[in-house]
């Protein structure tokens, strides 16, 4: 039986038009929650909502637009009253060599994976702090602990999650709101369909990949213990304790598994 920690539970997710972010939108409506989906497709956060049983809330936005994602949220407070958890789902990633990839590039990335959080957290950390409760969960990466070639841009992006995360934990850490992150590695997703258009990645990391589905578990999972981080697969954990104590010793073992792009 699943736990009742999130039943009403006002719930906000962007990036939820898809992928993780769609799924775990309606694993929390079985839940009891209720999800609020952020995205900038309306016929695709349409789509997400038909498979929703439950109460939910549905919004355009790019969260690369400040004024937007402040109207946005203030819309949300006003009409639910309250934001209980904010999943900061938002992103996306394209690989190529440092040298063929433009400078736009890692500028447009930067303002959706790192920007975007920033932009959404500061909409909601105000009112969360006023009530002495709430949680944020920033979906970064393994790329944000360990990086890889052709992924300089998409890598930089999430060690800057990552940065954020870990130091907002420690501004807020009395305050009764909780500031989590989620690092996965590679979930079959379409995700790949930009960052990987010949397929090579994927078919190289293949018996690595995850589900969406247990990945969006173990997002709810850090949702309903609270939990501070998240690295995912289980296996990630002991890799990134390796990977601390032995940079340079674990970047020379892992070259053939973290550079199959």
């Amino acid at each position: 039986m699943h736990s009742m920690r999130l039943k009403d539970k006002i719930v906000v997710i962007t990036g939820a038009s898809s992928g993780i972010g769609a799924i775990t939108a309606q694993m929390l409506s079985k839940r009891g929650a209720i999800p609020i989906l952020i995205a900038r497709s309306e016929d695709k956060l349409k789509e997400t909502a038909s498979g929703i049983q439950g109460r939910f809330g549905m919004y355009t936005c790019d969260v690369r637009d400040s004024a937007r994602v402040e109207e946005t949220f203030a819309e949300i407070l006003h009409a639910y009253g309250r934001i209980d958890i904010l999943l900061n789902n938002a992103g996306y990633g394209k690989f190529a060599d440092f040298t063929e990839m433009p400078s736009e590039e890692f500028q447009d990335m930067m303002d959706v994976n790192y920007m975007g959080i920033v932009r959404c957290t500061k909409a909601v950390v105000p009112h969360m702090l006023e009530r002495g409760s709430g949680q944020i969960v920033n979906v970064a990466s393994m790329a944000g602990k360990i990086g890889s070639s052709r992924a300089v841009a998409y890598t930089a992006s999430k060690h800057a999650v990552l940065g954020f995360t870990n130091a907002l934990r420690q501004e807020l850490r009395k305050s009764g709101v909780v500031i989590s992150a989620v690092n996965p590695g590679p979930i079959a997703t379409d995700f790949f369909k930009i960052a990987d258009p010949t397929g090579t990645y994927v078919k190289n990391v293949a018996k690595m990949m995850m589900t969406p589905e247990h990945v969006s578990e173990q997002i709810i999972k850090t949702m309903e213990k609270s939990k501070e981080e998240m690295d995912l697969p289980g296996l990630a954990a002991f890799g990134i304790r390796l990977y601390g104590l032995f940079p340079r010793l674990a970047d020379k073992l892992t070259y053939n598994v973290m550079n199959k792009k």
